[in-house]
């Protein structure tokens, strides 16, 4: 079969900001790097659990030996809020820090992001949700994730949850990307299982739903791509064989490589109602993402430009399927993309997953609210995330 062309971008603004380091064992290079980068006291952010593995020591000790002095803050918690950035700043401020080092998930790395704000412009962490709120520079941050998921080290938005209402405050700007993200997949061998699938589960959802925003451009389709092109055939293997630091590397890479996909693209309908998901129920965002992106995905297809980016990806690869012509090909992803969402461990719909039905029109409403949702191919507002809504409270079915 010819794989149809993308259709050219419209305009396109893109420029590298983050320095990729990748390969089993590179977080002994870290210290190096931090001294090529001209620092000498930074702040190491991180969670028990990664001190609990010995990474944080591990990272601590390359820093040292380079001659770095080390602060460290290890009471990041999952799905921070401005609490937690304010515990942070107060560990950045007291240690005189020039730079910040997070090491761990997505919660790490968007911990010390944002209180990297608030440390070099001062102010709340409300003051920059949005885009380009920052007035003056931030200090240099290397990016060092745990987990192959969130793709956070490569994207220059900080994720900081008000206390209260659970809202998810999306502070981007250029000025907050890491410097360096340092790729070592021997860290995220340690991973426990649950989090290996969640994680893994968050990434895929990233690769399908850069590919089809309407703000993807030949670059970012270029890392849409590659990122599915190595997550899906490593996801299986990382599942059932935990310790394989093939598929771990190819997870990371695939999983950093999506990360770039949405700094150029940004996502779309299915991250807009995972978020209301994880406020109201407590759903790990991975799981959220996933009961609702094979929805997403048949809701999206029926957009001409979405379906032809589907078929590209199914034609690149999405397992056996019902034949090779564009229907056949949307077909088998749906097929790829749901046994994935089962093999993670996703549950097959929402009510499984704790979700009342009377929420469902609440739930509708806060996804039409949320940024993301503007980016979607296909025009999404209150009706129909209801709709979406209403079909993952079903399992999901091929045929439907």
């Amino acid at each position: 079969m010819t794989s149809l062309p993308s259709p050219a971008p419209v305009s396109l603004d893109s420029q590298s900001r983050t320095r990729l380091v990748f390969g089993p064992g590179s977080l002994e290079r870290l210290g190096t790097l931090a001294r090529e980068m001209g620092l000498k006291r930074v702040l190491l952010v991180t969670d028990r659990g990664i001190v609990g593995a010995g990474h944080a020591d591990r990272a601590e000790a390359s820093l040292r030996a380079a001659g770095i002095e080390v602060v460290r803050f290890a009471d990041v918690r999952e799905n921070p809020t401005t609490l937690d950035v304010g515990r942070c700043l107060e560990t950045a401020r007291d240690g005189g820090i020039d730079g910040f080092v997070g090491l761990g998930g997505g919660s790490s790395m968007d911990t010390a992001k944002g209180a990297n704000f608030l440390l070099t412009n001062g102010g709340e962490m409300k003051d920059y949700w949005g885009v380009g709120k920052a007035t003056f520079p931030l200090l240099p941050l290397i990016a060092i994730p745990t987990t192959a998921g969130t793709g956070s080290e490569c994207q220059s938005a900080a994720l900081i949850a008000d206390p209260v209402s659970h809202q998810k405050m999306a502070c981007l700007d250029p000025k907050a990307a890491a410097l360096i993200a340092l790729l070592d997949p021997e860290l995220t061998v340690s991973m426990p299982p649950r989090v290996t699938a969640v994680t893994g589960v968050d990434a895929i959802a990233h690769a399908l739903e850069t590919a089809v925003t309407t703000r993807r451009t030949v670059i970012s389709s270029m890392y849409s791509r590659a990122a599915w092109g190595h997550l899906m055939p490593a996801f299986s293997r990382v599942l059932q064989t935990p310790a394989d630091l093939s598929a771990r590397s190819e997870m990371l890479l695939g999983s950093a490589l999506a990360g770039l996909a949405i700094e150029n693209s940004m996502l779309g309908a299915a991250h807009s109602m995972a978020n209301p998901l994880t406020a109201h129920f407590g759903i790990a965002h991975g799981i959220a993402v996933g009961l609702v992106l094979p929805h997403v995905v048949r809701f999206n297809a029926d957009d001409p430009a979405a379906r032809r980016e589907y078929v590209q990806l199914a034609a690149q690869w999405a397992g056996p399927g019902s034949g090779g012509d564009e229907a056949g090909l949307v077909d088998r992803l749906l097929r790829a993309v749901h046994g994935a969402m089962q093999e993670g461990g996703v549950p097959p719909d929402l009510q499984s997953a704790g979700v009342e039905e009377r929420f469902l029109p609440v739930l509708a409403a806060e996804a039409a609210q949320q940024w993301t949702a503007r980016f979607n191919p296909r025009t999404v507002g209150v009706v129909e995330f209801g709709a979406l809504y209403q079909a993952a409270f079903q399992p999901f079915s091929i045929q439907a």
